[in-house]
């Protein structure tokens, strides 16, 4: 199938690209389009999850476009209205997803139609749920967050791999108190990469800035949130997740944990795109 190669300039000044696929059917879904979110130093075009997403959308008649955020690769080089600027997973600062998401919206919306879609993975599905409740701009029928991990510091400290956890974050907070916020550290927890000690500190911290169980009770649409079994077995960031939605009990919110799923559903894709497909159908 043929793609468009587009891109969009944020309102702070930011260059951004994506590919954008649109069906040759009318829609089976309430929406027109989604709007697909890379996780942590993904891009738009190597995710073989949202190959996978995107096929099954477009059979039922909706517009697949896939975005870069500004955190997309490790390090990347923005082209911005300032010049060149490095960014990447290794130095973006989340809350600056607003911007992204919200061009890519208004993008999307005038391509294909007012009724669109968020849908992230990992990181990417923090950053739809995070700019839903802070970005008013940011307008869409319905939000999916595939394995959202829980940011959360006192989460992390009370994890049977607190020891590491902490000692990661001290070592960031020390670079800081050093005058050295830009310092790359390689960490492992709760994921690895690289990323400066500033980074680390904003999106791991005390303050819990991104931990989005904080602001998913008060979503402003009907959210999906799905987990996969194995993640939530072996990973600190999703051990307790469903548990906590659920108590919630929010209509408007739900959660799936899928069997046999690990982070990427490398064994499970025909189960998460029929949770996604199911619940779609199920809001018209």
């Amino acid at each position: 199938m043929f793609v468009d190669l587009v891109q969009t300039t944020t309102r702070d000044g930011v260059r951004l690209e994506g590919m954008l696929q649109t069906p040759t059917v009318a829609s089976a879904w309430p929406v027109d389009g989604i709007c697909c979110v890379h996780g942590t130093g993904g891009n738009f075009y190597a995710s073989t999850l949202f190959d996978a997403i995107a096929a099954r959308a477009l059979q039922q008649g909706c517009a697949v476009l896939r975005v870069n955020t500004r955190g997309h690769d490790g390090i990347s080089t923005a082209v911005t209205s300032k010049g060149g600027r490095r960014l990447g997973a290794a130095y973006e600062v989340v809350d600056d997803c607003r911007h992204d998401l919200l061009a890519w919206i208004d993008f999307l919306k005038a391509r294909v139609g007012p009724r669109v879609a968020l849908v992230g993975h990992s990181l990417g599905a923090i950053k739809c749920l995070y700019a839903l409740a802070h970005e008013p701009g940011l307008d869409v029928a319905c939000a999916v967050g595939i394995s959202p991990p829980q940011l959360s510091y006192s989460w992390f400290c009370s994890s049977p791999e607190s020891a590491q956890f902490l000692e990661t974050y001290l070592q960031a907070d020390a670079l800081l108190q050093a005058g050295r916020p830009s310092a790359l550290l390689d960490v492992q927890l709760p994921l690895p990469f690289v990323i400066t000690a500033a980074g680390y500190a904003e999106k791991y911290g005390p303050d819990e800035r991104y931990n989005y169980l904080r602001f998913l009770k008060s979503a402003c649409c009907p959210t999906l949130i799905t987990l996969g079994e194995l993640e939530v077995a072996n990973n600190m960031a999703f051990r307790g997740v469903a548990e906590a939605i659920a108590k919630f009990k929010r209509p408007s919110v739900q959660v799936a944990t899928l069997a046999g799923a690990d982070h990427f559903y490398s064994q499970a894709r025909d189960a998460l795109i029929g949770c996604i497909d199911q619940w779609m159908c199920g809001r018209d």
